[in-house]
C-alpha cells in the first residue's frame, strides 16, 4: 500500500538546501561516530539549524528500547560506546558551539538508564569546552532517581524531558511511559534548582484546551521552558496526523503559555525540542 498522508499546507513547506557548514557539521559527526537527533528522527528544520552552526546529539546509540508510535527512531539498542564522551567533546570543540544540546534514546537495558554515560558526556563537553553551555534532553529513566541525580550532580545548565503529548492519548502515543512518572522528573528537577524544559506535539487528536490544562500541570510543576511543534508522520507504521494546526492557533497556545507563566515559549509548526534553545535558554535571566 502507497504511503498516503494528508496534503501538507503552505506553512509546512520545509527548505532542504545545503551549504558547506551543513557538509562541514556532517562530515565532523560522521568522523567522531556520532548521531544527531536532527537526521535519526527527521527533524524538519535541521537545514535551519545546521546553518545556524546548532545541532542535538545523541549518545548511547541510535537505537531505542521503546516503540512510541510517533518516533522515527529505531529499535534494537547499540552496544554502549564508553568512548562516546570523549567523542562527543571532540566534536563539540570541532564545530565550536557555544551552546550545545544532548540527547539520547531510551536505553531500558541498562540498569542505571544509561545516566553514568550522560553525566561522563556532560563532564567531558565540561573539560574541553568551559564557555560552552548544556541543554541535556534525557528519558525518564523509569522514575529511577538515583539515575537522574547522576545527570543532575553533573550540572547541565537546562534539564529536559518531553511530556510529548497530553495524558489521554498516552496509551495510543507513549504506551511505555507514564504521564505522571515525566511530570514527577521535570517537578524533582526543578526541586533540585535545575532550568527546566519540556515540550510537545499537536495534530494527534488532542484538543486545545488539553494542552493549555497541561501546561498548567507542566507550569504548576516547575516546568520554565516550553515548546510546542507538530506532529509530522514519519513512515507509514507510524501515527497519521489527525490535523495540521494552524499558525494562528499555535500563536493562540503561545499566549495562553506566557500567561500561565512559562518563562519563555517556541511555538510554530516546524518547532522542536531543541529549536533556538540558546535562545530559549537566554530568556530566563537565571
Amino acid at each position: 500500500m502507497d504511503f498516503k498522508t494528508k496534503r501538507k499546507p503552505d506553512w509546512l513547506k520545509i527548505d532542504i538546501s545545503s551549504n558547506n557548514y551543513i557538509k562541514k557539521m556532517r562530515g565532523i559527526l560522521q568522523d567522531n561516530d556520532l548521531h544527531t537527533v536532527c537526521q535519526e528522527a527527521r527533524c524538519p528544520n535541521r537545514g535551519e539549524c545546521w546553518r545556524a552552526g546548532e545541532a542535538t546529539v545523541m549518545i548511547l546509540g541510535n537505537k531505542c528500547t521503546r516503540n512510541c508510535r510517533f518516533c522515527a527512531v529505531g529499535n534494537s539498542p547499540d552496544i554502549v560506546d564508553h568512548n562516546e564522551p570523549q567523542k562527543v567533546a571532540r566534536a563539540i570543540s570541532r564545530i565550536g558551539l557555544e551552546y550545545c544540546v544532548i540527547t539520547s534514546v531510551t536505553r531500558d537495558d541498562l540498569p542505571d538508564g544509561g545516566a553514568q554515560l550522560w553525566a561522563k558526556t556532560i563532564q567531558k563537553i565540561r573539560e574541553n569546552n568551559p564557555d560552552c553551555k548544556i541543554e541535556v534532553l534525557i528519558p525518564d529513566f523509569k522514575g529511577n532517581k538515583e539515575s537522574l541525580d547522576l545527570v543532575i550532580e553533573a550540572s547541565p545548565d537546562v534539564i529536559g524531558h518531553n511530556l510529548e503529548t497530553v495524558p489521554d492519548l498516552y496509551q495510543k502515543v507513549r504506551p511505555q511511559a507514564n504521564f505522571r512518572q515525566s511530570l514527577n522528573l521535570i517537578e524533582y528537577a526543578k526541586h533540585r534548582k535545575q532550568i527546566t524544559k519540556s515540550g510537545i506535539m499537536v495534530g494527534l487528536g488532542e484538543t486545545n484546551q488539553q494542552v493549555i490544562y497541561l501546561m498548567k500541570q507542566a507550569r504548576d510543576a516547575g516546568c520554565d521552558l516550553f515548546t510546542i511543534g507538530q506532529y509530522l508522520q514519519p513512515t507509514e507504521e507510524h501515527l497519521p496526523v489527525d490535523r495540521y494546526v494552524t499558525p494562528d492557533e499555535f500563536d493562540y497556545l503561545k499566549n495562553e503559555g506566557l500567561k500561565i507563566g512559562f518563562k519563555a515559549i517556541m511555538s510554530g509548526p516546524l518547532v522542536r525540542s531543541s529549536y533556538k534553545a540558546g535562545e530559549m535558554y537566554e530568556s530566563v535571566g537565571e
